[in-house]
């Protein structure tokens, strides 16, 4: 079971060095962004063990994340396609202090994509049909679960409009996009995969629409209220295997 929530502390600003050669990059573009604020002990079960709730000010978050892939390179820069994603997260850190986040699902409409990452990392990736649309300051993303079906349906349609950029994030705007990795449980460990990517350019947003049952089937009752909305053009993110946790009973 995960620990209990320690003190508030943000992560660093920019991506320390990855402790190996990048095994995959990946080009990400029209970056959406919904939070809602969530009692640690609510994220505490789904989190895999040796992590515990990251917190600031005493609250977690669950996030929504949509963009598009634009291209992927793999190891030997074997080029890799694009396609959409739609993933519903946590946010964790472990006993060594690395911050990072938790995928409850993935929704992702390369089956190549979902198989590998499931069966190489262990990450909850759902094979669904996701389209990104945008026209003007408004941009639209829609998700269709096709395997597996189980526990049920699963699909979201959602809008923003691209308001003004950000400057100076604030600590919140900090703590749900500087995030230099994650955790994930596979082959009976936790592991950690870090992440780097250059500074994201952030908009803030304004939800114009919001229709899904992606919090609900990744086991979060979604909280009340209007979600925090932040929107990036892009950023390119290269990501390296960082090594099991110590084993947890």
């Amino acid at each position: 079971m995960a620990s209990a929530p320690g003190p508030s502390r943000l992560p660093p600003p920019t991506a320390p060095p990855l402790p190996r050669p990048a095994l995959m990059l990946q080009e990400w573009r029209d970056v959406a962004f919904w939070h809602w604020p969530l009692p640690p002990e609510e994220a505490a079960p789904l989190l895999p063990p040796g992590t515990r709730p990251d917190v600031l000010d005493g609250v977690t978050y669950v996030g929504v994340v949509a963009f598009r892939v634009a291209r992927t390179r793999l190891p030997g820069g074997v080029p890799g396609g694009g396609y959409g994603e739609v993933n519903v997260r946590l946010y964790s850190v472990d006993g060594l202090g690395r911050r990072g986040v938790v995928f409850l699902s993935l929704e992702a409409s390369s089956a190549h994509t979902v198989l590998a990452g499931r069966a190489a990392a262990g990450l909850p990736y759902m094979w669904s049909d996701v389209s990104v649309s945008a026209d003007g300051d408004g941009v639209a993303y829609a998700t269709r679960r096709r395997l597996p079906r189980s526990p049920g349906p699963a699909r979201g349609r959602f809008r923003l409009r691209v308001g003004d950029p950000v400057d100076d994030p604030s600590p919140f705007e900090r703590f749900v996009t500087d995030r230099w990795g994650l955790h994930t449980h596979h082959a009976g460990r936790t592991r950690w995969v870090a992440a780097a990517h250059p500074d994201w350019r952030l908009y803030r947003a304004s939800p114009l629409g919001w229709d899904e049952t992606l919090l609900e089937r990744a086991g979060i009752a979604r909280p009340p209220g209007v979600p925090s909305v932040l929107f990036s053009p892009g950023t390119d993110t290269r990501f390296a295997p960082g090594g099991a946790l110590p084993r947890h009973r």
